[in-house]
This record gives C-alpha cells, structure tokens and sequence, in this order.
C-alpha cells in the first residue's frame, strides 16, 4: 500500500511514471527530502521535519518551500492512507527537469514500514565504524560540501550500509579524520552513561535529529542530563549504552559495536522508548 501526492495537491496512482527523466533530482541528486513518521494518523515532530527541509534547501539553493503547500500534501497522504496504523511519510524535493521551465518537483507518499525495521526495534542492531573522510572543521569553511544538509545524494550512505552487510552488520556510525563520532547514515547516535544522555551536535556536519531531539525533550523533563556536545570514539565506546535514533526506527538499541558485544541495554531501551512515546 502506497500513497502519492504532488505538490500540486494532486492524489496519483503510485504505480504511474512520474518524474521526467531530466529531473535534475534522479541524474544529479540535486534535492533534498525528509523521512517522517506517521502513527494513528499523525505524523511526528511535522514542525521540524518542515523547518529542516527549509534548512537543507536553503544550503542547496532551492526554492523556498511553500510550507502551507508541503502541509496540505501531507494531510492529503494522510487522508488516503489505508495500510495501516503506521506508515513512513517521505517528502521529495527537487530542482526540477534540467529542461523545464525552473520549477521545482515536489511530492509527499506513504509507504509501508517494513519487518526488518519492526525487528530492530525490538532486538537491536549490531554496528560498526567507519570512516566519513572529513574533519568536523571543514563544515564552517566549505558549505559547498553540504555537510548538514539532509539532500538526495545518499549513494555514500547507501554505499557504507552495502560494506557493513558485507561484514556481518546492521548498521554504521561514522566517524570524522579527527577521530570524533558523527552520525549513522539515517540515524543519530546517543549515548547513555549514569543519568546523561549525549549527542554531537550539528556544528559537526551531522543533520539535527528530530527524533533525537523529541527523546532529549522527555528526558529532561524525567531528570535525565542531556548534552550536545562533541564525543570521541573512545567515550563512545566507553559509554553504558549507545543508542541510534531515527524517524522510523525511533530508538533502537547498539548490541554489538565493532565486533564486541555490549553491556545489556535492553531495560534502558525499553525506558528511553518509553521517554520518547510520552511525547506523542
């Protein structure tokens, strides 16, 4: 079951050839997109998925995003949905056909949340690092590099996923040539050590979590310490627990990092779970 809206607010057979084959999204990667989740009909931390497509597009001068435009695209998917009580919103914006006539492509859609996501959110994933190839002090000097920008060029990230499959794991976490600890390719780190959760902040090229952000909320508001703040491999090995935080899998536990088995975080997941549905 998938749902598919343009921008125009237009309801369109998923299954129909849409996009022109110019579109400077598809042969460039030239666009930006955000990953939402959507439970009971409602879609999580919309606000900030919104301001953050606004963010990247501005890093990669696009159109400003109508967001009255976006927000009706979305009810529109909501409005259609019929695959169940959970789903993931993709919204997808581009710079359009490199032929056309400047306009920007824009759509919404629904999509099924699949086993293996279901499963990692219960079992947990195995992890391991791997290098992103920049310094977090390049960010400031050269934003033609995008670092921050949540744009369609994942092949990198889809690149790391395929080499940790190829050894035997889940999921990645990237780490900068100064040895600090980045981001997943589709997920932020936290950590957990005593009653503080962490996590690196923006500053070093990572996209600001939503979900990280809606699980530091409840946190605080339970007496936990939160800070956002840069970490080195070594406290991140050194940590309790590590945890990946992200729209669809929401938090989901690091079992094994690098080859070695972790401390048991199961009770804690369950609690920090806990924390971030309070939200909702």
């Amino acid at each position: 079951m998938r749902v598919l809206v343009m921008l125009d607010g237009t309801v369109t057979d998923a299954e129909t050839p849409l996009i022109r084959v110019d579109d400077l999204g598809i042969t460039r990667g030239d666009g930006v997109f955000e990953t939402i989740l959507v439970v009971g009909g409602k879609p999580r931390e919309l606000g900030p998925h919104l301001d953050r497509l606004a963010r990247s597009a501005a890093m990669l001068q696009l159109p400003v995003p109508d967001r009255a435009a976006w927000e009706r695209c979305v009810q529109l998917v909501l409005d259609n949905w019929q695959g169940g009580d959970e789903m993931a919103l993709k919204l997808v914006y581009t710079r359009g056909p490199e032929f056309g006539d400047g306009s920007p492509t824009g759509y919404a859609m629904g999509l099924p949340i699949g086993e293996k996501v279901r499963a990692a959110r219960e079992s947990g994933v195995t992890a391991v690092l791997l290098d992103r190839g920049y310094d977090p002090e390049i960010v400031a000097r050269a934003p033609w590099l995008l670092l921050g920008a949540k744009s369609l060029s994942y092949a990198v990230n889809m690149a790391a996923y395929r080499h940790a499959e190829s050894v035997g794991a889940d999921e990645v976490i990237f780490v900068a040539t100064d040895g600090s600890v980045l981001e997943g390719p589709t997920s932020n780190v936290v950590t957990a050590t005593g009653n503080t959760l962490r996590t690196t902040p923006p500053s070093s090229g990572i996209l600001r979590g939503t979900t990280q952000g809606a699980l530091f909320r409840a946190a605080e508001r339970a007496g936990w310490v939160t800070k956002v703040e840069p970490m080195t491999v070594r406290e991140l090995k050194d940590a309790e627990a590590v945890f990946l935080a992200s729209s669809v899998r929401k938090i989901t536990r690091v079992h094994t990092l690098d080859g070695v088995v972790l401390p048991d975080s199961s009770a804690l997941h369950k609690e920090l779970n806990a924390l971030y549905e309070s939200e909702y």
